[in-house]
């Protein structure tokens, strides 16, 4: 349990090949350098996770539906800026396909996390002020509502990232999206 109060689940992707894999030293690299420059404390990486010197998100869901763990859900996370104080990141490897693996372990963890820090299972109703948002949303809808219409259209994005709609996902009982399903080819 965080020793910070978290309202906020943000779903992010590693932007690389769908189908590839991707380590967390690899991810802690990119967020080790520029144009990001993360940086954990000290204290927080003798705690946990100490060969992770700037990773910003708390999970990654690899695609065998494996999870592994970035920062402390203890320590703020650097995955979304104006956002990290009061949320947690979950980065699932790939840009906007995924092994049905990797859609399960999602399901799982946004649930038990939903459950565990009282977060409402549902889309985040957000916020322009960059605080008092509730429940799941995706990086892409935490960019920023250009014709202040009170929706964060397509052509607003800052990322497309994770490359899925979360709303309809939620919507749709956190059932995999066509189109978005990553299928072994045949040889």
């Amino acid at each position: 349990m965080a020793t910070r109060q978290i309202s906020l689940i943000v779903i992010h992707c590693s932007a690389t090949p769908n189908g590839r894999w991707t380590q967390l030293a690899d991810i802690d690299h990119w967020h080790r350098s520029a144009p990001r420059f993360f940086k954990r404390a000290a204290a927080a990486r003798q705690r946990f996770n100490p060969d992770l010197t700037s990773i910003g998100y708390h999970w990654v869901i690899g695609l065998n539906g494996a999870r592994f763990s970035g920062r402390h859900v203890d320590e703020v996370g650097a995955h979304a800026a104006q956002w990290n104080t009061h949320s947690i990141g979950i980065c699932l490897i790939g840009t906007d396909r995924y092994t049905p693996d990797q859609w399960a372990a999602l399901a799982d963890q946004v649930a038990h996390l939903a459950k565990l820090y009282n977060v409402p299972l549902q889309f985040a109703d957000i916020p322009r002020a960059g605080r008092g948002a509730r429940g799941i949303c995706g990086h892409r809808d935490l960019s920023p509502d250009g014709n202040g219409n009170g929706i964060v259209e397509p052509f607003e994005w800052l990322k497309t990232c994770p490359g899925f709609s979360v709303r309809d996902w939620l919507a749709g009982g956190m059932v995999p999206l066509d189109g978005h399903v990553l299928r072994p080819v045949a040889d």
